[in-house]
């Protein structure tokens, strides 16, 4: 069975595209962008499981799920184990892909996961902690959103130069909060801030703190 190192796996995700979606975030990320929310996903070797593991997890979802929203980590890092999630659920799924990669747009737009059509939109490019973040589904306003497929053309036409939305989902497991979506600039470090003065001890995977754990 093939290996794929995964971060977390959830669904309804409402945050980071149309309707209610599957989130998946590997683990593992070769880029590394200064000033990422989500350094707890860099860490290569963390969350062994297998394609069809996840597969299997993904299939009582795939019924309801408007589409899959695949980032990390990065995804590209993984690409054959990638590919090989998507050609299984692609033909159960009623929906779309989107791809956040942090891959040149060159690279990723000439990726046989992409030039195959088992993606249907990408937002690629490194994040840039100095450029501005005005743009919807967008950490910075480097990072294009570019539909590749009809269906992409047809769910994110209207999204492309929409002003950004702050909705977060919020989930929670054993000992901690997970938030997808796209946070204003700083608004991570603003909340651990905000609850270390309330008395509360916080880590967050924001900027300013270590992976969660050792590499």
């Amino acid at each position: 069975m093939t290996a794929f190192h995964l971060s977390r796996l959830h669904f309804p995700v409402t945050a980071l595209g149309p309707g209610h979606r599957i989130g998946l975030w590997v683990q593992g990320c070769s880029i590394r962008c200064s000033g990422c929310i989500s350094l707890d996903t860099w860490a290569v070797g963390r969350g062994s499981t297998t394609v069809t593991a996840v597969c299997e997890a993904m299939g009582r979802w795939l019924p309801e799920a408007d589409g899959i929203t695949v980032s990390g980590g990065e995804p590209l890092d993984q690409a054959p184990a990638l590919r090989e999630l998507l050609t299984e659920v692609r033909p159960r799924l009623t929906g779309d892909v989107l791809l956040f990669t942090g891959y040149s747009t060159a690279t990723a737009l000439a990726h046989p996961l992409v030039t195959d059509g088992l993606i249907d939109a990408i937002v690629p490019e490194p994040f840039d902690r100095n450029a501005p973040q005005t743009r919807a589904l967008r950490g910075s306003d480097n990072q294009p959103l570019l539909p590749i497929t009809d269906l992409g053309r047809k769910l994110y036409a209207g999204i492309v130069d929409a002003p950004p939305d702050r909705r977060l989902d919020v989930m929670f497991d054993a000992d901690s909060v997970w938030f997808a979506g796209i946070p204003a600039r700083g608004d991570f470090v603003r909340l651990e801030a905000s609850l270390g003065a309330k008395g509360h001890r916080v880590t967050t995977s924001a900027e300013g703190h270590p992976p969660m754990a050792s590499e």
